[in-house]
């Protein structure tokens, strides 16, 4: 479906793999000039050619560090320079952090940077080519409002849920909005790898907690960031919507 996105520029924050990855590849099949960015360089490498074969009007890749907001500032300066600014910005950086009680500060801090003040930074770097263009996107990929266990990167996207409806009330009439999209178990390396590393411990979750019965994939969270970036999706702001398969208590 054409989502009139064509010659729209996108950045994606997280992209060398997962969720990030795959929504770099949905905005390449409809047509849009793309910036991927992450910390490893390799991978953004690789991903630039398949954007490319798969439609994309251009790709480059900037890496950096999106947990310094010196480096969150150089990689806006690249994008002024290589671009002329961002159209649509999806914060798709982030991993959970699970902790006990007697953390340290750095640790909360690096969790709390990864998770919420790099879609701020990077917000607040990119937003003023949307204002003046009177037109803008900002899709901030969050996390859970039901913890399981103490984890500072759900208290982190716990502040980026009510930042981002802040900044959605400020915004809505200079014609930019911004919405929360909020994984459940999706197939990513983290999920696969570390939170469920067999399938027993996958099938024992899904068993407990995902009425449709089974994990997601990176497009069934992807297809709906594309809509929420559109113009069809006009209307839509200051929303926190859950792609779990059923998994969340509504407490969002």
């Amino acid at each position: 479906m054409d989502m009139l996105l064509k010659g729209k520029r996108v950045l994606i924050s997280g992209a060398s793999s997962g969720i990030g990855r795959e929504i770099a590849r949905l905005f390449a099949i409809q047509k849009a000039h793309i910036v991927v960015t992450a910390r490893r360089e390799d991978r953004l490498t690789l991903l630039l050619d398949e954007l490319e074969q798969l439609g994309a009007m251009s790709a480059t890749a900037i890496p950096a560090d999106v947990t310094s907001d010196k480096s969150i500032s150089e990689l806006a300066q690249q994008v002024a320079k290589k671009i002329d600014g961002i159209d649509i910005l999806i914060n798709a950086a982030g991993a959970a952090r699970p902790t006990m009680l007697d953390a340290s500060e750095e640790f909360w801090e690096e969790a709390m940077a990864l998770n919420f003040h790099s879609a701020r930074w990077l917000t607040t770097a990119l937003l003023p080519n949307m204002r003046k263009r009177g037109w803008g996107r900002i899709i901030n990929i969050s996390g859970s409002m039901e913890p399981r266990a103490l984890n500072a990167s759900t208290a982190a996207k716990a502040a980026m849920h009510l930042w981002s409806k802040g900044l959605s009330c400020d915004l809505a009439a200079e014609g930019i909005t911004v919405n929360c999209v909020v994984p459940g178990r999706i197939n990513s390396e983290q999920i696969r790898n570390v939170l469920y590393p067999t399938e027993h411990a996958r099938q024992q979750f899904i068993d407990h907690n995902i009425p449709i019965g089974y994990f997601g994939e990176p497009e069934d969270l992807g297809h709906l960031v594309v809509f929420l970036s559109s113009p069809l999706a006009r209307y839509i702001t200051g929303t926190v919507i859950p792609v779990d398969g059923g998994m969340h208590y509504f407490a969002h």
